[in-house]
């Protein structure tokens, strides 16, 4: 990566980290909806105990949706401003997808940080392997910040943004999420863990986001 492109892959990631601070309602919708959709499962489960594989399921629908509800504004700010048109002037293809896919990926962790925690106590799960569950979830929500980020420029000025945003995520990242399951369950007990999952995670991630590097090009100057 040259300089001035990493240069501008820390301006785009800074303007997203101090536009988040003063427009705090889209990642604090993921962590209510992450907490209350948690507190009704508990409480409808009124102590009674999932299967690992159901559990791990559970785990990343909520990931998913919860991500979502804040991933899809990665490109709104500048939409609804009028900026867009600067940032596309001013800022090179790839230090501004990066730059956002950094921050949607720091995002989606914090989100990650926060659900798994509660997950495990509002649900009573027992962790038979820390390591992989980490492992699991860092790169689950990896795939989902490099297809999030490009789906975001996709659909950025639609008239259901965030509607037709779920309608594209959910079938690119779900080769993403089988395996993650899987890996999810296996960290919860469920059976080993097969490294077959493990490296088809890591190589669909790495396609994802060359994927995304190609296709950014011919999107971002096109429109």
């Amino acid at each position: 990566m040259h300089a001035s492109t990493w240069a501008g892959v820390k301006l785009v990631f800074r303007k997203e980290a101090v536009s988040a601070l003063r427009f705090r309602a889209a990642w604090a919708a993921m962590f209510m909806f992450a907490l209350t959709t948690l507190a009704c499962v508990s409480l409808a489960l009124s102590g009674a105990r999932l299967a690992a594989p159901l559990a791990a399921a559970l785990l990343w629908v909520i990931l998913f949706f919860a991500s979502v509800a804040g991933a899809d504004r990665v490109f709104a700010e500048e939409d609804t401003s009028g900026t867009l048109l600067a940032l596309r002037v001013y800022g090179g293809a790839q230090a501004v997808l990066l730059g956002k896919m950094l921050y949607t990926f720091v995002l989606l962790l914090a989100l990650g940080v926060f659900t798994v925690p509660l997950f495990l106590v509002f649900l009573d799960m027992t962790v038979a392997s820390p390591l992989l569950l980490a492992m699991a979830c860092v790169l689950g929500l990896a795939g989902v910040a490099a297809a999030g980020t490009l789906i975001a420029a996709l659909t950025v000025g639609a008239a259901a943004n965030s509607g037709l945003f779920a309608v594209l995520l959910l079938p690119v990242i779900l080769p993403v999420f089988l395996p993650a399951i899987s890996l999810t369950a296996a960290a919860f007990g469920a059976g080993e863990a097969s490294l077959a999952y493990l490296g088809g995670l890591v190589l669909y991630d790495g396609i994802l986001a060359v994927g995304a590097s190609v296709l950014f090009d011919y999107l971002w100057y096109e429109e």
